[in-house]
């Protein structure tokens, strides 16, 4: 699988409960909260891995920028 197909992927609430290392459940009240990147399809929780690694990013920065 290339990178771009990567980025392309389109995950589910426990792959991302599992790449974010936390429950299904956090993963599941962030997305109803709209506070990670989600869609439902069919009434179930869906996530892009692009927008999840650039949600990761945000995080990241947003977390230095208060510590400074």
């Amino acid at each position: 699988m290339t990178s771009s197909a990567d980025e392309e992927e389109i995950l589910t609430l426990r792959q991302v409960a599992e790449f974010l290392k936390v429950t299904d459940r956090t993963i599941y009240r962030l997305a109803a909260a709209k506070k990670i990147p989600a869609f439902k399809v069919g009434g179930t929780w869906r996530f892009s891995k692009a927008e999840i690694t650039e949600w990761i990013q945000q995080q990241t920065q947003g977390g230095k920028a208060d510590k400074t």
